[in-house]
């Protein structure tokens, strides 16, 4: 197959849609697993997705970017990165726990959450080496190392939670959750393990390698520190929500009781439900990266690869939402067992479709290295979506307050980054 867009397109689909599938059984297994004490690990999710954000500075996006421009060795852009971001994850680490007591019962209001909170700072350091590699294969376009490490990094967890996690959740149900996060840190090591596989020979790293090379990294970080500050912004309003909802909520009149239990639901059931072929656009998004990166030179190219992008999401969204909208319930029933959630899946599903645009608009501005944009627009529009949650909330529509500020944050960032990139001539 010539064409190596569609080759890697459709090996990285694949590859996603199996994980997909072992991802969901995996929750699937968990919730049951778990049982009420799941809704404590959707409660500190904002803060695993921020810390993660974090101590990824962005890197296997601008990492991919600058490989597929075979501007510099590939040898050279790994070691420079690597010793900064390990000492960057250890403080992050340190900060994380130090304050992890103040976190869970002054942020959360739950003490529940400290002994979770504590786990994610064990997956930190190797979620983020094995996106530094990732970000070298996709530079490379070889998606096969990717697709390969995330079947069995799945299918180990499956196992562990499967094997492990009953026997903590006898002991007790906290130390459980505990433990199930803690498995992500067993499966990043495996993924690296994987990876380090298929690394070419002459990309052998030893010690005395890891010298960071000044221009190498001021041209990584020129790309990724805009992408990292828009993903921390949209991680510090997705941290936020949480606390800012049960504040105000609480405030109002509700219990702390159906906050978690409501917020819980939408992010275990709903979400998870109408994102369920998001993995289609994950690997659209991720090949169009290093795509448009070597094609940037070339507007017609990459408009073309952009509109088949936007024409295949904009399927997908549609299909995904008039599925859940009709047999919703159906779905909720048969993949977790209950008809929770069903009333806020229909009311999203009629918006939804959009979300699925936001990929390839901001791949796109990434790969032109218009990350300043797009970090604008996500700064802005996570204001917008926080005051929105924040004003609906005293009025005492419970999770819709939450629900109407979500359409209208995707919505906002489809408009202003098509705009951009109409404008640009792109669209």
């Amino acid at each position: 197959m010539k064409n190596v867009f569609l080759k890697s397109t459709i090996i990285l689909i694949i590859g996603t849609l199996i994980t997909k599938i072992i991802g969901f059984f995996i929750k699937i297994v968990a919730t049951r697993i778990l049982g009420n004490s799941y809704y404590i690990y959707t409660l500190i999710m904002p803060t695993y997705s921020l810390l993660i954000t974090i101590t990824q500075l962005g890197l296997p996006n601008a990492i991919s970017t600058i490989i597929s421009k075979s501007k510099y060795k590939s040898i050279h852009v790994l070691s420079s990165i690597i010793p900064i971001s390990l000492l960057f994850n250890i403080f992050i680490m340190s900060i994380v726990i130090v304050f992890a007591d103040n976190l869970a019962i002054d942020l959360l209001k739950n003490p529940d959450t400290y002994y979770p909170i504590i786990a994610l700072t064990g997956i930190l350091p190797f979620t983020c080496i094995s996106g530094i590699i990732k970000g070298y294969f996709f530079g490379k376009q070889n998606m096969i190392p990717n697709a390969m490490s995330n079947i069995i990094e799945q299918f180990i967890r499956l196992m562990l939670t499967v094997l492990i996690v009953p026997i903590f959740v006898k002991l007790n149900p906290i130390l459980a959750v505990s433990v199930y996060i803690l498995t992500n840190a067993i499966t990043e090591i495996v993924q690296i393990f994987i990876y380090l596989l298929f690394m070419p020979n002459k990309t052998n790293i030893k010690l005395r390698d890891l010298k960071p090379k000044i221009p190498i990294l001021n041209e990584i970080l020129s790309i990724s520190i805009p992408t990292l500050t828009g993903r921390i912004f949209a991680n510090i309003c997705y941290f936020l929500e949480p606390i800012i909802l049960t504040n105000i909520l609480l405030f109002v009149g509700y219990s702390s009781e159906y906050i978690t239990t409501e917020y819980g639901i939408y992010n275990a059931y709903v979400i998870p439900m109408l994102t369920m072929f998001s993995f289609f656009c994950i690997a659209l998004n991720t090949t169009l990266i290093p795509e448009i990166s070597k094609n940037y030179r070339s507007k017609t190219t990459v408009k073309k690869k952009l509109r088949i992008s936007l024409i295949i999401s904009l399927g997908l969204g549609i299909v995904t939402s008039l599925i859940t909208f009709t047999f919703g319930e159906s779905l909720l029933h048969l993949i977790y067992n209950t008809d929770n959630g069903v009333e806020y899946l229909r009311v999203l599903s009629i918006f939804f479709f959009a979300f699925y645009l936001e990929g390839p608009l901001n791949s796109t501005l990434i790969a032109l290295e218009l990350s300043n944009y797009s970090m604008k627009v996500t700064i802005s529009t996570c204001i917008i979506k926080l005051i929105i949650l924040s004003i609906l909330s005293f009025t005492s529509i419970g999770i819709y307050g939450l629900i109407i500020s979500e359409i209208v944050d995707i919505y906002l960032v489809v408009i202003l980054n098509s705009k951009k990139l109409h404008k640009l001539g792109y669209l």
